[in-house]
């Protein structure tokens, strides 16, 4: 185990993407988070998980428990607007009758699930029944209001017209009618949630494993191998033929960036949170020396 103070514990950094064409095609860039909980449902490693699904608005998700493969690949691709998966655990376990289940989000989602766990109260009988954690990177995300603002400013669309977004080099992708507009994200500064600012965490630390596109070339992505639960599914479906692995860079344009945006987030949302604290301000945040008192405890 490597205790890194930027990139969080970890097993291995690795760069993969899915051998499914079919999950590729609707996934967002390496189709990782998809196929993992494919794979981990039929090989009975959970059996069922709380994924960000579409929802009769377009482009503001709506969490749902995913039981079948159909489900899973509904859910696929990124959203960039929160969605409260965590608030269908409950629902998971009595509704649905769950046993092992799977989880997926963002860092701060991912933290409440790890606190959930340590601190059950009114989880119990719920968070035992967590089986597998899946984090993915996050700098930043925005109210349902901000997104239609940025399609409608940039793209002069309606969201229904809108295929896909992703955030890529700077820059927010707004893709739909056959072509892409893009808004630098420095114009999006001041629209991100207010809870974004004081968040200290890029890379999902506490997670099985966390995974986005940041560091691997396009169709790819970046994979950190955390747990030994999260490494031994990694492994497993490598050896399976289910992902496919390729050279991670360790240079500048790879893992060296993965390394600055968490550095940068860490150092420029702790000012932040130190100066609310200078004007004697609470601030319900985690202190890094205790992350790893999280991670031990799961």
């Amino acid at each position: 185990m490597i205790y890194d103070s930027i990139l969080g514990p970890h097993e291995e950094i690795i760069t993969a993407r899915t051998s499914d064409h079919n999950v590729l095609n609707k996934s967002q860039d390496g189709g990782i988070v998809s196929s993992l909980l494919i794979y981990a449902l039929e090989n009975n490693i959970i059996d069922g998980t709380l994924v960000a699904g579409d929802s009769d608005t377009p482009w503001m998700p709506e969490p749902k428990v995913a039981t079948t493969k159909k489900d899973i690949l509904k859910a696929a691709g990124t959203k960039y607007t929160m969605c409260p998966n965590i608030s269908l655990l409950k629902d998971a376990a009595h509704e649905y009758g769950l046993e092992k289940i799977g989880t997926v989000g963002t860092p701060c989602q991912v933290m409440g699930i790890r606190k959930l766990q340590t601190y059950p109260l009114g989880g119990r009988n719920v968070t035992d029944k967590i089986a597998l954690v899946v984090g993915i990177y996050c700098m930043e995300n925005f109210p349902y209001e901000s997104i239609k603002t940025f399609i409608a400013e940039t793209a002069g669309v309606s969201p229904a017209q809108v295929t896909k977004m992703d955030i890529n080099k700077g820059k927010l992708i707004i893709s739909h009618n056959g072509k892409e507009d893009k808004l630098p994200l420095k114009k999006t500064h001041g629209y991100e949630q207010a809870g974004c600012s004081y968040c200290l965490d890029y890379v999902s630390e506490l997670s099985d494993f966390s995974c986005g596109s940041v560091g691997a070339k396009d169709g790819w992505s970046t994979i950190i191998k955390r747990t030994s639960k999260g490494s031994q599914l990694i492994d497993q479906a490598i050896a399976d033929g289910v992902l496919e692995v390729t050279e991670t860079d360790e240079g500048e344009y790879g893992v060296g960036m993965l390394r600055k945006l968490a550095t940068n987030k860490k150092e420029k949302d702790q000012k932040r949170i130190d100066k609310k604290i200078n004007y004697g301000i609470n601030m319900p945040f985690e202190h890094s020396k205790n992350k790893s008192d999280v991670y031990e405890n799961r």
